[in-house]
């Protein structure tokens, strides 16, 4: 008896300890280059360093830090992310449970008549309604010899991680989606304002064309061109209030408050310019980027996935107990002389299967290799659109420079024009044309301005949401999980 109980507990020993069949993962190389191209740096008097996981505060901006709050309280698939998350959790404790010992409890109480006209006779003295009482308590046990329970557990784990930095990936996309509908917000805030302060001077224009009629200076050609002139901006305005609803409606949305209503200033330029990378960011930043913590988690639980069709080809071998009691009397049912108990070991060696278990190996290799070209594929882009974001900050930057300077120049032009008008020394279509321009040139302006604030919101999501100055490096922020 004591031979046997070591036996089974050094089986125990060795299932625990023993080798795991399939490969262990390695993070794969990828072919990049050491760091993002001196071509797209900034200058160093605007370098700066952010590392926050709540990057739109650099914004300074109340409206929208409310907007963020709103919308990872109650968006939907921020609430559909988690309960993905709480399965995952859920499927990682099933493996680790598979690891231990199932105990389970049985019980019958049979109460049953015996036929007395069958082939074998009834003893006299022996009746012919029993009863019989069992309980019992079993366990089985699978010895993980071949680490497929411990392989399955890491797939387990890794998809569990992933989920994790899936509900980060929604969060990041939700973070700049937000952000970048409050800016296209505020611009058409601002372009809607500049609109009614030049629809007001157009009507100024249009009232003294009328009044030069009707003093004999001016000619219903001009008034008539006014007209045209002040209607087409009443529809500009038209067009530019359902564009500003229309975005409203796409926050209420994005925040789960239907009835949402931003209150926003007019004013785009009252946001101050957000920090801006250094020259020379490694690239190893990606790996902070959520999306590529993901694809890696899957990948890891592929190659996981392998061992365990690998453990399949090899035997199992499983150990069963079960200790209780049996009894006629329910009363004796736990005494010693109704204790029953039984041990046993189960061996199950495939022979043949016409390469059905081998099969299954390639299916997870094959599955494997599509997991590891979709996690280079995922830097690849990351690469890419990290690279497109620093030339978009950098050119909005310029262009915004530029069109600040043809605004001031068309502002300058239509008052000259005015003034000219004013004084009979150049037609009225001057006075239309430079409105025309200057109206533009502001609109223009505006739009640039919300670009660059875009371009800054694309660049803090390609970089999974910040960066360091002084230490590249991000906290894994699920490793303890």
């Amino acid at each position: 008896m004591m031979l046997r109980h070591k036996l089974i507990y050094a089986a125990v020993a060795l299932a625990l300890t023993g080798c795991m069949v399939g490969p262990d993962y390695h993070r794969p190389a990828t072919k990049l280059p050491a760091s993002f191209s001196a071509a797209e740096a900034t200058p160093a008097s605007e370098q700066a360093s952010l590392d926050l996981d709540a990057w739109w505060e650099s914004f300074e901006d109340p409206v929208l830090n409310d907007l963020m709050k709103k919308a990872f309280a109650d968006n939907v698939d921020i609430a559909k992310a988690v309960a993905r998350i709480e399965e995952a959790d859920a499927a990682l404790r099933e493996a680790g449970a598979a690891l231990f010992p199932q105990i389970d409890m049985t019980g019958n109480a049979i109460r049953q008549k015996v036929t007395e006209t069958g082939a074998f006779p009834i003893f006299p003295g022996v009746p012919v309604i029993r009863e019989t009482y069992n309980l019992q308590l079993g366990t089985s046990f699978e010895l993980d010899f071949w680490g497929r329970l411990r392989r399955a557990r890491e797939a387990a784990r890794a998809q569990a991680l992933a989920t994790y930095f899936a509900k980060d990936t929604v969060s990041l996309s939700l973070s700049g989606l937000v952000a970048s509908n409050y800016l296209l917000l505020r611009s058409l805030e601002a372009q809607i304002a500049v609109s009614r302060e030049t629809l007001k001077s157009r009507e100024e224009s249009l009232a003294l064309t009328k009044r030069r009629l009707d003093g004999g200076v001016a000619s219903i050609l001009d008034v008539h061109q006014a007209e045209v002139s002040h209607s087409n901006l009443v529809a500009q305005l038209a067009d530019l209030v359902r564009q500003r609803e229309v975005i409203q409606h796409q926050l209420a949305v994005l925040t789960g408050d239907l009835e949402l209503n931003v209150p926003v200033s007019g004013d785009i330029h009252q946001l101050p310019s957000p920090p801006v990378p250094p020259a020379g960011l490694p690239s190893t930043l990606l790996e902070a980027r959520p999306d590529i913590r993901e694809a890696e988690q899957a990948l890891i639980s592929e190659n996981a996935q392998i061992g365990v069709a690998k453990a399949a080809l090899f035997p199992s071998i499983t150990l069963t107990a079960n200790y209780g009691g049996e009894s006629a009397n329910l009363n004796r049912l736990l005494e010693s002389p109704s204790r029953v108990w039984t041990t046993g070991l189960g061996l199950n060696l495939p022979i043949f299967n016409a390469g059905r278990l081998s099969a299954r190996v390639d299916q997870a290799t094959a599955r494997q290799k599509q997991a590891l070209s979709t996690y280079q594929s995922s830097i690849q882009t990351a690469f890419k659109e990290v690279k497109d974001a620093l030339v978009a900050v950098r050119q909005s930057r310029e262009r915004e420079e530029a069109l600040k300077v043809s605004q001031e120049s068309a502002k300058k032009a239509l008052e000259v024009s005015e003034n000219r008008y004013k004084s009979g020394y150049s037609a009225y279509l001057d006075v239309l044309d430079s409105q025309r321009v200057y109206n533009d040139a502001v609109l223009a302006f505006i739009q640039s301005r919300q670009a660059r604030l875009t371009a800054t919101v694309d660049l803090f999501k390609a970089l999974g949401g910040g960066w360091k100055t002084a230490q590249y490096e991000q906290p894994d922020r699920h490793a303890s999980k």
